[in-house]
């Protein structure tokens, strides 16, 4: 869609004769602005229409990039954005985040100290939802890190519960208010993975689990954790891929995205409801208790 074509659309749009739906629509089945939907940059081209089309904008995943080609991709992101999202990086190496946080002193970056770095540049969009990230051991924190700050840079809130692994299972049940208290869980384990099957028969919230590549010889680089997280016993359990906490962080935060929304439509309907009133006494006066409810988005939460 060129701009002489978005001119036409928001004039039918302002006229009446298309409504929003159908406006939104047309956006999402054509590119916007440029007539291409990405900027050619020699050695990539930057697909700056995804957000318009999935709601989530694209994401440069570092790994095989240099540093500079890193840098000009997210530059070009970063041109093109108009909704306020930062733009994400994963798999970032030493040089590549420190040529990022060089260009962008601001950005915000898991455990830089680690081999390979997640960096969200931009301002976070305030929160909706929740998500709990829940870690079973330390050495799966960086996929765990990298499913927190994929999920809070796509606009959820946020909180961490680190080294809850099976091996001591008072740890989990101290904490399992938190696990219920989200809209979406993320349970990222290593060795024969069995942590998101015990906390699906604890707690009925929707559960991603990732499979990490942590563990002894038998482990086979995360295969066993996969094959046990696939094979659990507890229902409502979905399995991203080995190492894969971006996927289940952008996965958790649409879920809580999309929980937010349904609880403020509710809200909206339940103060409807209680504004309509009934004049039970026959005076004219409406019942106590008839102020609109407000519906507030759960905001970003810290690491426990």
């Amino acid at each position: 869609m060129d701009t002489e074509q978005l001119r036409t659309l928001l004039t039918e749009v302002a006229a009446g004769r298309v409504d929003t739906d159908e406006a939104m629509a047309r956006l999402a089945a054509g590119p916007l602005g440029d007539g291409a939907g990405f900027v050619d940059l020699g050695y990539a081209r930057v697909d700056t229409h995804r957000g318009v089309r999935t709601g989530d904008p694209e994401v440069v995943y570092a790994a095989g990039k240099t540093a500079t080609e890193t840098v000009g991709i997210v530059t070009a992101l970063r041109a093109a954005s108009g909704d306020g999202r930062p733009t994400l990086v994963t798999r970032a190496g030493r040089e590549t985040v420190d040529a990022l946080l060089a260009r962008w002193p601001d950005a915000t970056a898991t455990d830089t100290a680690r081999p390979l770095t997640s960096v969200a540049v931009g301002q976070f969009p305030p929160a909706r939802g929740r998500v709990v990230v829940v870690c079973a051991g330390t050495s799966d924190a960086p996929v765990a890190d990298e499913a927190a700050l994929t999920a809070a840079a796509s606009g959820a809130g946020v909180e961490t519960l680190r080294d809850v692994g099976v091996a001591g299972l008072h740890r989990l049940l101290a904490v399992r208010d938190v696990l219920a208290s989200a809209d979406c869980l993320v349970v990222v384990a290593g060795m024969e993975g069995a942590l998101p099957s015990v906390i699906g028969g604890l707690v009925g919230v929707p559960l991603i689990a990732v499979p990490t590549s942590v563990g002894y010889g038998a482990a086979f680089g995360g295969i066993a954790a996969l094959l046990g997280m696939l094979t659990a016993c507890a229902p409502g359990i979905a399995v991203c891929n080995i190492d894969n906490g971006f996927g289940a962080g952008l996965f958790a935060a649409r879920v809580a995205r999309a929980a937010a929304v349904a609880r403020a439509a509710t809200a909206v309907t339940a103060a409807g409801a209680d504004t309509a009133g009934v004049d039970a006494a026959g005076d004219g006066n409406e019942p106590e208790g008839t102020a609109a409810a407000v519906a507030v988005p759960v905001g970003p939460i810290g690491p426990r």
